[in-house]
C-alpha cells in the first residue's frame, strides 16, 4: 500500500474516532445539565436516567481507546498525527470523568429529595453546572476548529467556576452553623459543588489539550486554582 493510501486510511479511521468523541461530548453535556436539573427539581426519575446513561459514556470511552490504540498499531502515525491521536485519547478520558461526576450528583438527588431544601442552594449549583456545560461546549468547539483563543478563554473561565464554588462553600458553612439540621443536606450539597468544580478542571484539561495539539507546547506551570477550600478532590 502506497503512502497516499495509508494517509487516506488514517484520515478515515481518525474521522470515525472524532465522530465518536463529539457524540460522547454531547452525551456528557446532557448529563451535566440533567443531573443539575434533577437536583434543583428533586426529580429522582431524571436522576436515574443520568445514572443509567453513564454506561453509554463509559462504552464510548472504551471504544475510543480501543480504536485509537489500533490506529497507532496499524497506521504508525507520524509525529503530528500521533499528537492528534493522543489528544483524542486524553479528551475521551476527561469526558469520561466528567460523566462520572454527573452520575455522582445524580446519586445524591434521591437523598436530598427526602430532606428540606437549604435556601436556593440547588439553584445556585445548577447555575454553576450550566457554566461548566458552556465551557465544555466551547472546549469541544475549540478542538474541532483548532481555535487557540477559544481554548484559552475556556481555561480562564474556570476561575469563575472556582469562585462560585468558594462562595457556595462559605454559604454551606454558615447554614450548618446556624442550624444543626442543615449539616447533613449541606454535606451532600458541598460534595455536589466539589464535583461540579472538578468537572471544570477536566474541561480545562480538554482546553489545554487543544493548545497542545495546535501549538505543540504544554503549559509550563501548573494552573493557579481559585478554589481556596481544599487541594484534595472529593470522589465517590
Amino acid at each position: 500500500m502506497d503512502e497516499q493510501h495509508i494517509a487516506s486510511a488514517f484520515d478515515r479511521d481518525l474521522e470515525g474516532i472524532q465522530a465518536r468523541i463529539m457524540k460522547m461530548g454531547g452525551l456528557v453535556e446532557e448529563a451535566i445539565m440533567k443531573s443539575a436539573r434533577s437536583l434543583e427539581n428533586r426529580d429522582v426519575e431524571l436522576a436515574e436516567t443520568v445514572r443509567k446513561g453513564d454506561k453509554a459514556i463509559d462504552a464510548l470511552d472504551e471504544l475510543i481507546n480501543e480504536e485509537t490504540a489500533r490506529l497507532i498499531a496499524l497506521r504508525s502515525p507520524t509525529a503530528g498525527d500521533l499528537r492528534l491521536v493522543l489528544t483524542v485519547m486524553r479528551i475521551s478520558t476527561n469526558l469520561e470523568r466528567i460523566g462520572d461526576y454527573s452520575k455522582n450528583i445524580a446519586k445524591r438527588t434521591g437523598v436530598l429529595s427526602q430532606v428540606p431544601a437549604v435556601n436556593d442552594s440547588a439553584s445556585a449549583l445548577r447555575r454553576m453546572a450550566r457554566e461548566v456545560e458552556r465551557m465544555l461546549k466551547d472546549a469541544l468547539d475549540a478542538y474541532i476548529q483548532r481555535d487557540v483563543e477559544l481554548a484559552q478563554d475556556v481555561i480562564e473561565r474556570d476561575h469563575e467556576v472556582d469562585q462560585m464554588y468558594n462562595a457556595l462553600f462559605r454559604e454551606f458553612l454558615t447554614f450548618m452553623m446556624e442550624d444543626p439540621r442543615n449539616i447533613t443536606p449541606c454535606m451532600h450539597l458541598h460534595f455536589i459543588g466539589k464535583n461540579i468544580e472538578r468537572m471544570g478542571d477536566h474541561v480545562t484539561a480538554i482546553a489545554e489539550q487543544v493548545l497542545y495539539l495546535v501549538t505543540g507546547e504544554r503549559p509550563e506551570e501548573a494552573r493557579a486554582k481559585a478554589d481556596t477550600t481544599s487541594t484534595t478532590p472529593l470522589e465517590e
